[in-house]
């Protein structure tokens, strides 16, 4: 039997060194490096996506890999792809090194340097477990074998731009599509959610903080399941709880959110922390809420600005949602994208808090009227960053909503003018 073998290592030289010993494997069949934790679980998912069969057997990640931590890819990789066999590379083969990357979910760990007897060993007990995972799973065997669902996650640039409410009209428009939705609750200190959809209850993300092996049953008794169809994973109401759930415990809830749910959109608040932080690396659509105002765009833009230096996300991979908007507003999306460097969408969502008011305060935001332009923009905007199921009528554009790339012309003074005078600010 040929083993497929998918190295991962950021270090050319760690790379250059590991597909040399396992070209001279027998029956091997080596993948080309790939050099850090995002081409790694790309590629995984697209084969995923193609069939179970087109897995590698075995996965081999570096000790330096990036920018997720290995162990915390090793958790990822073994809970979106399990019929992987993960091997962990590292410098440091001592026994606590050992049980945390089994802990993790690895199959073996290989030291370095590299012995070739060693490398052999540790790949064909991974390719053996594999192979024995993917016969069980040939049985009918209930268990998650995709690349996982899409994560979304939802930041405001400042308070106070409708975060929260752009989060749960995304969810409601998915799960009113037909997909298995959760709704997590991120703002650890000062979430909002369970307020807004008029649901109390006692468990929160903080309650998985400290659990290594989040099983299904353990995940179904701290989300709650909303008659709206969402399942929803609340913030404590403790705030100060919130301090429990750092960037592993965050990177570990997340994992085994997007292995049951076909969608998972995350409202990060408006703070950066450790946790959100690692929601937004893992997204595969990281959302912005700006509203048109001088203090907002330039909020936004630090930012993202912010982002990129501690290499969480790139302006230009994160969609930017103008809320509050009117043709009579000075700053234009195409000018907030300018500014920014970020993608805006295509869709702003107007100012209309009137239409707003009566179920925001109720805290019954899903009885919002399908007539709303709000409401109808949002769940134009779900389809367009395709967080829903399959095509549909779209929603009526909201009155004046009309491409953002085609923004109306404005006074070279004003905040318009104040905003360009601080783009390198």
């Amino acid at each position: 039997m040929t083993t497929r073998i998918l190295p991962a290592a950021g270090d050319p030289d760690a790379a250059r060194a590991i597909s040399t010993l396992l070209s001279q494997l027998p029956a091997a069949e080596p993948g080309a490096p790939v050099p850090d934790s995002t081409t790694l679980l790309d590629t995984l998912g697209r084969l995923a996506a193609e069939s179970i069969d087109e897995l590698p057997e075995v996965v081999l990640v570096h000790e330096r890999i990036g920018p997720v931590p290995a162990l915390d890819l090793i958790r990822e990789v073994a809970l979106r792809f399990p019929a992987v066999g993960v091997v962990l590379v590292s410098s440091d083969a001592g026994p606590a090194v050992f049980s945390a990357a089994m802990d993790s979910g690895a199959r073996g760990l290989i030291g370095l340097p590299l012995a070739y007897e060693e490398l052999a060993a540790r790949v064909q007990a991974a390719a053996q477990w594999s192979v024995g995972v993917r016969r069980h799973l040939g049985r009918g065997a209930d268990v998650f074998t995709g690349p996982g669902g899409t994560v979304v996650t939802v930041t405001g640039a400042k308070g106070g731009v409708g975060t929260t409410f752009t989060a749960v009209q995304f969810a409601l428009a998915a799960a009113a599509s037909g997909r298995r939705t959760a709704l997590v609750d991120m703002d650890l200190q000062a979430g909002d959610v369970g307020s807004y959809l008029d649901v109390q209850f006692r468990r929160s993300i903080a309650d998985l903080a400290g659990i290594h092996d989040i099983s299904p049953r353990v995940l179904q008794d701290a989300v709650y399941e909303d008659r709206t169809g969402l399942a929803l994973l609340l913030a404590p109401a403790e705030g100060e709880r919130g301090e429990e759930v750092d960037e592993r415990a965050a990177r570990h809830i997340v994992g085994a959110l997007r292995s049951r749910y076909e969608l998972v959109v995350i409202d990060c608040g408006t703070q950066v922390t450790g946790a959100n932080a690692a929601a937004v690396e893992m997204a595969d659509v990281a959302v912005l809420v700006t509203t048109p105002d001088v203090v907002c765009v330039r909020a936004a833009k630090r930012l993202v600005r912010m982002w990129e230096r501690l290499q969480v996300r790139k302006a230009e991979d994160t969609a930017m949602v103008v809320n509050r908007w009117s043709k009579h507003t000075e700053i234009q999306p195409s000018l907030i994208e300018k500014i920014t460097k970020t993608r805006a969408t295509r869709t702003p969502v107007p100012a209309a808090f009137k239409e707003l008011q009566a179920v925001v305060d109720a805290g019954r935001v899903q009885d919002l009227d399908n007539r709303s332009s709000v409401k109808q923009a949002l769940w134009t905007l779900a389809g367009e960053l395709g967080l829903l199921t399959a095509p549909s009528a779209a929603a009526p554009e909201a009155a004046g909503a009309g491409n953002p790339g085609a923004a109306l012309a404005v006074r070279a003074t004003g905040p318009v003018a104040r905003l360009r005078r601080g783009r390198e600010g």
